[in-house]
Formats: structure tokens, sequence, C-alpha cells
């Protein structure tokens, strides 16, 4: 159970879409990075790739703070047999967008609380169809809002909703980067008293 309500988890992540999406939750937390190595092994799925970087991240921090609860998350996007992470620069963000041009795209976002050896996770799955996009739309596009730290390149809680024909997914933050509804019943599960 948890020891001192009025202490937060520590959100291992160096994302301020993350940390904005859990200061929702009206909880006090940290937040602490560590280095772990974002790339996927050989023949590794998209699911397993998220679940494995979620649970990496938190273990990396945890390991300097062993008696708090550290929360994790990863994205990964896949789309015909490729997985497109951050893309850091704008031709590799303007050759994910025409990748995804459209195609259907799966967004894998996996959650990880943990404290000693207890580990509570989650993976949420949200599918975008994304428009046909010719090339001026992509650079107009890349021109308002580049989203060069977003996998996949595209933010749809801005202007990249423009470049999606549909998304299915149970949790709409979890396309931001953390899955609210997952990440709330971890947080209760770990005694964090959440409406």
């Amino acid at each position: 159970m948890l020891t001192d309500p009025d202490r937060g988890p520590i959100l291992a992540s160096g994302s301020p879409y993350r940390a904005a999406l859990l200061a929702r939750l009206r909880l006090p937390f940290e937040v602490a990075v560590a280095p772990v190595d974002e790339r996927p092994r050989p023949d590794e799925e998209p699911a397993a790739l998220a679940r494995r970087l979620a649970v990496a991240k938190a273990r990396a921090v945890a390991a300097a703070r062993p008696q708090r609860w550290v929360l994790g998350s990863d994205q990964v996007c896949a789309c015909a047999g490729r997985v497109l992470g951050k893309p850091g620069t704008r031709a590799a963000a303007r050759a994910q967008l025409a990748w995804l041009s459209g195609r259907r795209a799966e967004f894998f976002t996996a959650v990880a609380l943990l404290r000693g050896e207890v580990c509570h996770e989650a993976l949420d799955l949200t599918t975008v169809q994304f428009r046909a996009l010719d090339e001026s739309e992509i650079e107009r596009y890349l021109d308002a809002e580049p989203a060069l730290d977003c996998a996949g390149s595209f933010k749809s809680e801005g202007l990249g909703i423009a470049l999606c024909a549909a998304i299915e997914t149970r949790d709409p933050s979890a396309l931001i980067g953390l899955p609210l509804i997952a990440t709330a019943e971890l947080l209760r599960r770990a005694g964090y008293r959440l409406p």
C-alpha cells in the first residue's frame, strides 16, 4: 500500500505531453529521466517494444529511488510493417507522413507503474486511418506543426487531427502519449486515491 498519500509518483519521462496528461489526475508528481536505448530488438513486435520500453524507463528511474512508485510510458507507431519512432528531423517527418498517407497505423501506448518488485502494466491500442496526403499538405502541416518529437510525426491534439480520416480508441489521451484511463487504474492499484 501507499505509505504517504501526499507523495505522488515519479514520472520517468521528459515528455511535456506526458507531464501535462498526468497533471490532469491532480496528484503531485516529480519528473526524472533516465536514458534508455529505444531501438527495437530484432523481430520485436511493436506492442512488445512499447511494453519493454515503458518498464525499462520506470526501472531506470526506480533504481535510484526504490521506495517510490515510478511511472514509465512509451508509444510505438506501426504501419504496414514499419515501426515509426520520433522523427527528429523535418526530412524524417516528411518521409513518415508520406508513408502514413492513406494507410492505417497502430499506436501502442504502454504504461508501467513500479516500486521494488511490484510492477503494474497496461497497454492501449489506438488505430488511426490517415487521409491520402499530397506533398503540399505534408509541407503545410510541417510548417505549422513540425511534431518532430512525436511518434508518427503528428499531434492528434493539434492540427494533426486534420491529417486523419478516423481514429479508433478506448482512451483519447493514449494517442497524446499517456493512457489516462489505464494510468488511473494502475495508480488506484498502488493505493492512490482518485475519484
